[in-house]
Parts: C-alpha cells; structure tokens; sequence
C-alpha cells in the first residue's frame, strides 16, 4: 500500500477535527450573534463539510497519483495543505477569535485557494479537478454568509 492512501485522508481528518474542535469551541458566542435569515442549519453544514472533505480527499489521492514525482506534484500538495491550514484558520478568526469582519477576507482568500488548487489540477486531472468544484461553491457561499454576518452584528 501506498502511504499517500494513509496520509492525504489523515490530513483530511486532521483538518476536519480541528475546524469541530474550534467551531464548538465558539458555539455559546455563535448563538448571541443576529444570523440572516437563510443561514442553513448546523446540522446541514456538517454534512456539507462531510461531503466537501472526502470529495477533497478523493481528488487529492486521484492527483496525487497520476502526477509523476516532482516539483508540480509537491506543489500542487502543498497547495492541498495550504488550503487546510485555511480551512481550519477560518474556523479560529470566526468562532475562535470572534472576528468577523477578519473571516470575511480569510473565507475569500480560502475560496481562491479552492479555486487555485482547481486550475492547477485541471491540465492533469478534469475529474480530480471537477472534484472540488462543490467546494469551491460553499467557500464562495461561506464568504457571504460571514459577509452577511458581518453586517447584522457590527
């Protein structure tokens, strides 16, 4: 067996534990604060995450393997990881740090990095590609639903 089948999914579940540790460390403060309206469910954006995380998982392990050894190959995981440390840093400025205003730009720039990472599978892989478009949808509505926050409680 490979060690990137070990790996890529410890990373994954590294990230996806310590975004939940922050996020429920922030949820006392989350439920003073004015929400909009169409603001989904907890319950429904764990599922989504779910969902995001093994679809991420997958195109990184799809990619992983179908780039040979070299510089693009580190460089399209480092991207992977930097795109985790973005995940989980969301989870601190916002739930953590109570930052709102903060999240906003972070949530942007963790959406670019899905689109970053998107652009530079597509010449390789379309379906490792076309994996993380459903991420790149929710960051992208992540970053309104914090704008929309940001709004209703500055």
């Amino acid at each position: 067996m490979k060690l990137n089948y070990l790996l890529i999914p410890l990373v994954t579940i590294a990230t996806a534990l310590g975004g939940s540790w922050i996020t429920g460390g922030g949820m006392g403060w989350y439920d003073t604060i004015n929400l909009p309206a169409w603001t989904p469910d907890g319950s429904i954006i764990g599922s989504v995450w779910t969902v995001l995380f093994v679809l991420a998982t997958i195109s990184a392990l799809l990619i992983y393997n179908l780039m040979p050894k070299g510089k693009k190959r580190r460089a399209v995981m480092w991207a992977f990881l930097v795109n985790a440390v973005l995940n989980v840093l969301w989870s601190a400025v916002f739930f953590g740090w109570h930052l709102t205003g903060l999240a906003i730009i972070e949530a942007a720039v963790l959406s670019l990095s899905v689109l970053v990472l998107i652009v530079m599978i597509w010449p390789k892989s379309k379906a490792s590609s076309v994996l993380l478009f459903p991420y790149f949808a929710w960051a992208c509505f992540a970053t309104f639903l914090t704008y929309s926050v940001w709004l209703l409680n500055k």
